[in-house]
């Protein structure tokens, strides 16, 4: 008689909602959709695209998004992972880092009532949202502590591309180690590739051998083998984009951070409220949390030193001084 009654009311409950004429909702269609086109590199070069994802991760586990991504070697071509993202139905599709500028315009071209988003590079297409950062002001600092860290007065710089968005790593780097001494020598090089930490390793052994105690690397999944060659050789190193402390605990002094992660869940977080990104082009420095230093540690600072970067640091927030030559 109990099952009996139960099963009157389940289907009085049936016929009500089909009287009404309204098909449940699904949370899950309420939910915004966002595409990732990552870097080069892809997921696991513990630097850029890792940021990239990890801010998209932390807007999905808070209820706000759903995520899919592509990467380089397996859709082939920047172009062919940005338009299956806008064709599986991705209300905003983002194309993570400058290489993928070329292609994310030409997918915007063809859709041009798609909301996009470029990360790293400056699009005049109405329809694309530009992020930037003021990477040669972290690494202005990121100089700074590694003219405070060197015992031998040589320090070193890889990058990962001989390019203009690395040599506002370079530059930054060699003006703040030279603010603090002039006559610092600074070994620079670029390895053309993001993805090889072999290679990281083989350059850092080399800058090494010329004296440089110091490496400060902006080169993806390269510096990290950069890192653990300065940790191997006893000598310091300075990470890039995340805290890179825990790869090389050892010889990382700091990194300096990049905060795409940070960048890329704030728009999205408003996107998923609003449905609308800002326009046009953003520019994110120190003042707005877009580029910073990590904890010091490997090594402990005197007062008067954590007194000149604390200096520095102010400076460099407030305008004061140029992060660039």
């Amino acid at each position: 008689m109990h099952a009996r009654k139960e099963f009157i009311f389940l289907l009085l409950l049936f016929l009500l909602a089909g009287c009404s004429g309204q098909k449940p909702v699904s949370s899950i269609d309420n939910k915004v959709k966002i595409g990732i086109m990552l870097s080069d590199a892809g997921l696991g070069d513990q630097s850029f695209s890792d940021s990239g994802f990890k801010g998209l991760e932390k807007a999905r586990n808070e209820g706000r998004i759903l995520f899919d991504y592509r990467e380089l070697k397996d859709s082939g071509t920047y172009e062919k992972g940005l338009t299956q993202l806008v064709e599986d139905g991705n209300d905003l599709v983002i194309g993570l880092g400058f290489m993928a500028q070329e292609d994310l315009e030409k997918t915007a071209k063809k859709y041009p009532n798609k909301k996009f988003i470029l990360v790293d590079a400056v699009s005049s297409l109405k329809n694309v949202t530009s992020i930037t950062f003021k990477e040669n002001q972290g690494s202005f600092l990121a100089g700074v502590v590694a003219a405070l860290t060197t015992r031998t007065n040589t320090i070193g710089f890889l990058g990962g591309a001989d390019v203009p968005l690395i040599h506002k790593f370079a530059d930054g780097f060699v003006h703040g180690a030279k603010s603090v001494k002039p006559d610092i020598a600074i070994k620079i090089q670029y390895a053309g590739d993001f993805g090889n930490d072999k290679l990281g390793a083989e350059v850092a052994k080399k800058m090494i051998s010329e004296k440089a105690d110091v490496l400060y690397t902006a080169a993806g999944f390269t510096g990290i083998g950069a890192l653990k060659a300065a940790q191997a050789n006893h000598i310091h190193a300075i990470g890039v984009d995340t805290d890179q402390y825990y790869y090389a605990e050892k010889a990382v002094v700091t990194s300096m951070l990049k905060n795409v992660d940070v960048a890329i869940y704030d728009v999205v977080r408003d996107f998923a409220k609003t449905k609308q990104v800002p326009s046009g082009h953003i520019e994110l420095g120190m003042d707005k949390n877009g580029v910073g230093l990590a904890p010091i540690r490997a090594i402990e600072l005197t007062p008067e030193q954590q007194n000149i970067l604390d200096q520095w640091t102010q400076k460099v927030k407030n305008g004061e001084v140029e992060a660039s030559q």
